[in-house]
Formats: structure tokens, sequence, C-alpha cells
């Protein structure tokens, strides 16, 4: 098995221009993180990149401020994660503000269609009679599709953020920060980022047009879906999408999100109030993003365009019943990929492959995505899961999953070049991708596969790190950091959240929930024993009486006032040393 993960920790330097306020602890978590200003550590709207250095953008706006006038029919076509639903809310709504009065969400479902833009959608789309198709979240990988919606007079604007092929789709517009050449200084828009600012640079023309009879709207209204769409997407947090973020956190916080997301926190069990970028990628996202895996996210996308609170509620409750089936088709697939490693490295004692590349003729395929996920976390390797198409079939759909500094598109394009035919359809970015594969070919897939990774890889790579912001003193285990932490983000992607290491004494320990692990813990210089908890983190055995830890430090909430916990995320046997006592 794979070793634990290093504790590293960052290099910080708290000089810089911080306002007196400001806790010396958050100064020195920011500037841990490169910034030496409050502007570059919690960045503001007024700091957005201009959209006038996205490419294509004036083509975009021409297509839907023409469409707009002419009051033709627009369908904006999702994706089924929830990247793609927030995408497609932000762009149904921000079009229907902008003027636009016939306006249609659509989204593939998962089992029928396949992904993104396929003629099998286009097909089905035809009865809408469309005049015009605005891909989100997708469509640079979507030539047969919009291939097809040409052919029937349709115009198509494609707004995505993932990576293009050598070759671009016959779109009669494409706005896609990484397209080659394009001058947008971040390239790290989510989908709904992208389309967020395609309404951006829309409002702006039809201004300049006077085109807008009923007054300016406020496009800021959308950016609590932003903020969602943006964090679940594992995008990095640069300054760009940490000002969106932080913006939309700041909508939901104050109860201004709209109805679906309101009740999609009630039904999580989380308080507005106190909703922290972590509560989006561990609660909301995953109930969105549910609906796509397992059913159709045309549930998910009603209720995100629903300005009824009832109906919202009621939408988000069966959300939160298909992403509880949801955990439970995951664990018991997790489970088996993890079996099967286990028969693979016990078989002659051999060392955990450079890469893996699993399949189940039983498994899921809107869920391996997450065993992907969830395996490459244990074993910090890239890994590819794979599952039939639909029940019976004989082609595959894969999820891939990658660590840091290894990019996993450019792996699988890599693969296509040296084996032309061998993949059908692929794309993603540096992190994860998706392809497609016939299912005799699984076997020569995963030879080439291996072989790409180990041209590729550093070997330095497999050594999973932790970032520590260092040690926190006695003096610093206080409620007053604990909030100054959580309401200081947005963290997340690339710049992470606050995390400490330092040495404990265990003073008593007990199991919750079977897998949890609940501990008080004595730290050098303060007489209060300190509360923690390590999820997951229960191995069958009692743990050291001296542990070095790497947590998180965080309101207590359930205790309240000025109660705090600490959240271990790694723990090992702290090496004693000569004057320990």
């Amino acid at each position: 098995m794979a070793q634990g993960p290093r504790i590293r920790r960052r290099e910080s330097d708290t000089v810089g221009r911080w306002p007196e306020s400001l806790p010396p602890l958050l100064r020195r978590i920011y500037a841990g993180r490169g910034a030496t200003s409050l502007e570059q550590a919690q960045p503001k709207l007024a700091q957005l990149l201009p959209p006038e250095t996205l490419g294509g953008l004036a083509e975009a706006t021409a297509l839907l401020a023409d469409a707009i006038a002419a009051q033709r029919h627009i369908v904006v076509v999702g994706d089924f994660d929830c990247d793609g639903a927030t995408a497609c809310a932000v762009g149904v709504r921000g079009l229907r503000m902008l003027g636009a009065t016939r306006v249609t969400p659509a989204v593939p479902n998962r089992m029928v269609h396949g992904y993104g833009l396929s003629p099998a959608l286009v097909g089905e789309l035809a009865a809408l009679e469309p005049d015009l198709l605005v891909t989100v979240d997708h469509g640079i990988a979507c030539h047969a599709g919009i291939a097809a919606a040409k052919a029937l007079g349709w115009k198509v604007l494609v707004t995505d953020h993932h990576l293009p092929g050598e070759v671009l789709p016959p779109a009669d517009a494409i706005v896609n920060p990484n397209l080659r050449g394009d001058a947008f200084p971040s390239k790290m828009l989510a989908g709904v980022g992208v389309m967020f600012y395609v309404l951006l640079a829309l409002r702006k023309q039809l201004r300049e047009q006077g085109a807008l009879a009923q007054g300016e709207p406020d496009l800021s209204m959308l950016l609590d879906l932003v903020a969602v769409g943006t964090i679940a997407d594992l995008v990095p947090l640069d300054v760009n999408n940490r000002a969106l973020v932080g913006a939309g956190l700041r909508r939901l916080r104050a109860g201004q999100g709209c109805a679906g997301l309101r009740a999609l926190i009630e039904v999580s069990g989380r308080e507005a109030a106190r909703l922290t970028a972590a509560d989006i990628g561990f609660a909301i996202g995953p109930r969105l993003n549910a609906a796509g895996r397992l059913e159709d996210m045309a549930i998910g996308i009603e209720c995100l365009l629903s300005d009824d609170a009832t109906q919202a509620y009621e939408l988000a409750q069966i959300l939160n019943g298909i992403n509880a089936e949801r955990r439970g088709v995951q664990q018991q697939m997790v489970d088996e990929a993890e079996a099967a490693i286990e028969r693979l490295e016990s078989a002659g004692n051999q060392q955990t492959p450079i890469a893996l590349c699993l399949f189940d003729a039983e498994w899921h395929p809107g869920v391996v995505g997450l065993v992907a996920s969830k395996v490459k976390e244990k074993l910090h390797r890239p890994v590819i899961a794979f599952a039939p198409s639909e029940p019976g079939g004989s082609s595959l759909r894969g999820s891939a999953r990658s660590i840091p500094g290894f990019h996993i598109r450019d792996a699988l394009a890599n693969v296509d070049v040296a084996y032309p035919g061998l993949m059908g359809k692929f794309g993603g970015h540096a992190m994860a991708a998706g392809l497609s594969l016939e299912a005799r070919e699984f076997a020569r897939f995963q030879a080439a596969f291996l072989e790409q990774v180990e041209a590729m890889m550093d070997p330095a790579m497999l050594h999973a790190e932790l970032l520590s912001d260092g040690e926190l003193s006695a003096e610093e285990f206080v409620a007053a950091n604990a909030e100054a932490l959580r309401s200081g983000g947005p963290w997340g992607q690339g710049y992470g959240e606050p995390l400490f290491d330092g040495v404990f004494e265990v003073i008593d320990w007990r199991v919750v929930g079977e897998r949890h692990l609940k501990l008080s813990l004595r730290v050098q210089g303060r007489r209060e024993p300190l509360n923690a908890i390590h999820f997951g983190g229960w191995r069958e055995q009692e743990p050291e009486s001296r542990l070095r830890l790497a947590y998180r430090l965080v309101p207590d909430d359930y205790r309240g006032g000025a109660a705090i916990q600490l959240i271990v995320e790694h723990r090992e046997a702290a090496v004693r040393v000569d004057g320990d006592t």
C-alpha cells in the first residue's frame, strides 16, 4: 500500500500591508498562500478581471443579442454535474434578466444520451424547435453533436472551460479561456464562471445598444450559483475565482441565495449564516451531483430554477434521497475496488502499481468518478475507474482522477497519439478526465496508460504531502481564531483551508459512529483538554499515547459558546526526543 502523507510546513512571511484589525494568525495564513495584502487575500468583485480580455465574447454576445431582439428560442444545454447544472441555471436566469423571452433549459441523461451535446440529444431537442443552442460546461469536444445541430439550421454557442483538442468543433462562437492564444489572464474559470462572464459582456453590449428597456439587471444576484458550481468543480481558487466565490458565499450567508440553494442548505443540515466553501463541497454539491449520477440532472436544474420555496424544498428532498442512495452505491463500489487492490498486492507481494485502471461489470457509470477519487486519495496514484456505459453493454465509460503535478488529460492525449482509435472520446483537464472505451480493449488500454504514466511520472509525485501552516501555540487555541479561520476564506482547491500540525498527548478516546475516533488531547502549555475528532480514523486498535496530528481548528457549533474542536486530517505516532516529559 502507499505510504502515509508527509507533513511539510509552508514558508510564511507576514510582511505586507495588513490592517491592524486583522488577527495575526490570519496574516500568517494569508502570507503562506502568497498574499501580501487583504485585497489579494480576500478580493472583492471590483477586482474581477475585465470580460473584454476573454476571447470569443464579441461573437457570442452578437449571437445572443440578435436572438433576444428577434425573440428567438434559446435552449441552454447543461451538463450532468454540479458545475453544469449551476451554469445552466445561471444561463437561463441571466438571459431572462437581460430580456430573453424564450429560454429553455435542457440537459442530457447520462444513461440515455451519453456526455454533452450528442447527436442523440440533438435529435430529442428537435421537438423544442430551438434557434440557438448555448452549451455550458461542455461543447468543446462535442463535434458530432454540434454538426448535427448545425445540419438542422440551428446556431450554436459553446461556453466551456475544458481543454480543447487539436480541432475545434464547428460552432458559430466559442468562449473558453483555455483556447490556444486566448488572452484571458486566468485559465481557472469553471463552466459556470465562463457563462457568468458571457452574461457580463452581453449586458454591456445591450447597454451600449440601448436595449435594456427595463433597466440594467443586477447580475450579482447569480453569484450564489456561481460560487456553488466553482467550488464543486474543484477548479483552483485563484484571485479571480475567490472574488466570485466570496461574493456568492456572502449572498448565501445573508439568506439571499435562490430558493433551490436555500432548500439544499436546509435539507443538508447546514446553517446558511455559517456556510463555508467546505459545506458546499461536501454537502450542497454532492446533492446536486447525485441527480446526474443516478437519475436525471433535470431535477437538479429544476430545483435551481424554482422561485417557489415550497416546490424548491420538495425538489431538494428528492435530491437528498438520491444522494443517500448514491452514498450506498459508492461505498459498495469503493469496498469492491479496495478488495481488488488488496488481491493484486497480495499476489506475489507486489507493490502498488504506479497508476490503476479499475473495472467491474456491475458498477454504475455515474459513480465511477467518485470511486476513482476515493481510491486516488487513499493510494496517491492516478486512477481510472470504468463501468459499462449501459447495463450489459459492450462499451465502457471511464472517469480519471489524478494527483498534483500529473496531468491526466495529457496522459490520455498521449495514449491517443500512440494508439490511434484505442479510445473513443476523451476530454478533461489536469486533475480529472473522462473517456469511452470498448470493453474488449480494456487490457490493451490499461497497458498503454501505464506505459504513458511511467514515461511522464516524476517518482517524487508519488509521495503525498500535507501542507501545514505550522504549530499553534497554547494561547492560539481560542474561539476567536477558530471563527476568524472559518470566515477568512473562501478556502478550496489551490488555496487550501488552514491546516496545522503539532504533538499532543492523548488523555482519552472513544469510537463514535463505528468508524470515527473521538479524542481528548493535551497540548503543552494549556491546562484545559482539547476535543478532537478524526472522521474515518478508527483503525481497530487503540491510538498511541502521543500523536503528531495534522488538524484544522474550528468552532464547536454543537457545544456553542467559546467551544472549539480540532478536525484531524492525519495522525501518526509522535517521535519522543531527549528532553520530552
